[in-house]
């Protein structure tokens, strides 16, 4: 749903289990009811499968995000399914902490393991 692509990149290392950690602080959509704009902290944690993902790429989807009416439960998993799509990893754990707003605080947490 992202309107930039995930692009990636071959990991040398395939086998050897290691812990990729991406925090985005600035992620924005919109709320469909009120058309305001959500904000939230993206936590990304994966461990890489044959391939990783290249950040330039990270940073211009995660932004397309920000004119896009969408759900917090909704956006969550559709950066999952993107991002498992993109470069097949073994795991991921993936969060969505977003601000308050009328007084409730939303985490949206989901993860994938191969």
């Amino acid at each position: 749903m992202g309107l930039y692509p995930l692009d990636t990149f071959a990991y040398e290392f395939v086998g050897r289990e290691i812990w990729i950690e991406f925090e985005m602080p600035e992620f924005t959509a919109i709320c469909p009811f009120s058309e305001f704009p959500d904000f939230a902290i993206i936590r990304l944690k994966y461990v890489p499968n044959e391939r990783c993902i290249e950040l330039k790429s990270l940073k211009l989807y995660i932004n397309s995000f920000r004119e896009v009416k969408v759900f917090h439960e909704h956006v969550i998993n559709i950066i999952l399914e993107d991002f498992v799509n993109a470069c097949d990893p073994l795991k991921v754990e993936l969060e969505g902490d977003f601000h308050v707003r009328g007084n409730i605080k939303t985490v949206v947490r989901a993860s994938y393991t191969k």
